[in-house]
């Protein structure tokens, strides 16, 4: 086992952190030379040997010159990270192969600027950012979602070669993060649907056959009845019109887990309900979800659309 691997699993001997924000305190930061800084370490002494061997003292000042240089800017590279504070933000919910994106709040007490701070779940893409002096600064942070599910993309590790390259300072950061993880959509027909049982119910207003109207828009309706041409002609008043229809009745679509086909694995059948939730959501029809266990009303916009998409993410499969 190498020193580096060895440092990194002691490193990460402690668990998920409790308190936020987390204070990078001294203790918290590790720090080692590059390979550049080894490179620089091999010509000093090569440089050094040269000295010695002509006895040039204008070589002495040279090497001792560029060694305090190198010293300093270890100095600094550490610096570059103590008592930065790290607090878990918000992630917004993918689907399988998506990469997630995790926000994570940064923040500096001191009066100096942190900069070419780079942050990373392992294995993933590196963020590179400048902190403000005395502010905060919200990164992105990725990580790929593989399965669906609840992502828990575990440490970030936190790191700077600032200024000179020749020293790594590292953390081993654990904010409370997770994220939700949709499974991946398969396009296919949506099944057959059956009239809606409140569709004579609703007094002439929510058929979709005969123009009746037009009203403010709520937040369960569908883009697709928004009245363009009449929103232009009135744009100063910033509120958005929809249409009313009478007459006929509205249809309702009931998304069925016992519609899919019986032959295929749970992942491929969810992936396939996945796929009806949103060709549903886009021809704003009333659809509900029913799984085993599970059962979602009809309804439509974006709220519901997410809470379908939730059970499937967390569906743990039919009890045995």
């Amino acid at each position: 086992m190498s020193l580096t691997t060895w440092l990194r699993q002691w490193a990460r001997r402690t668990g998920p952190d409790a308190a936020t924000p987390i204070r990078l305190t001294l203790r918290r930061i590790y720090i080692m030379p590059s390979d550049t800084g080894v490179l620089y370490a091999t010509v000093l002494f090569i440089m050094l040997l040269g000295a010695i061997n002509y006895g040039l003292n204008l070589g002495y000042a040279l090497v001792f010159l560029l060694a305090g240089l190198g010293f300093s800017g270890m100095v600094h590279t550490f610096r570059n990270l103590v008592h930065l504070g790290i607090a878990p933000g918000r992630a917004e919910p993918v689907f399988a192969g998506e990469t997630a994106t995790f926000h994570v709040v940064i923040s500096n007490p001191h009066h100096d600027i942190r900069r070419a701070v780079e942050l990373a779940f392992a294995g993933n893409a590196v963020t590179t950012l400048d902190i403000p002096a005395q502010g905060e600064t919200l990164a992105e942070v990725y990580c790929q979602a593989l399965r669906r599910g609840r992502l828990v993309p575990g440490r970030i590790t936190l790191s700077t070669r600032y200024p000179l390259g020749l020293f790594r300072a590292w953390s081993y950061p654990y904010p409370p993060l997770s994220g939700l993880v949709y499974p991946a959509p398969l396009d296919t027909p949506l099944p057959p649907h059956a009239p809606a049982a409140y569709g004579s119910q609703r007094d002439g207003n929510a058929g979709q056959e005969d123009f009746s109207g037009l009203r403010l828009r709520q937040p369960n309706d569908s883009p697709q009845h928004i009245a363009w041409k009449a929103v232009a002609r009135n744009i100063d008043s910033q509120q958005l019109l929809v249409k009313q229809f009478s007459g006929g009745g509205a249809s309702e679509q009931i998304l069925d887990w016992a519609l899919t086909p019986e032959a295929l694995d749970d992942e491929t059948r969810l992936s396939i309900l996945t796929g009806w939730i949103l060709a549903a959501e886009r021809e704003g029809l009333h659809y509900g979800l029913r799984l085993p266990g599970i059962d979602i009303a009809p309804n439509n916009g974006a709220a519901h659309r997410a809470a379908c998409l939730e059970a499937l993410a967390l569906y743990q499969g039919q009890a045995s």
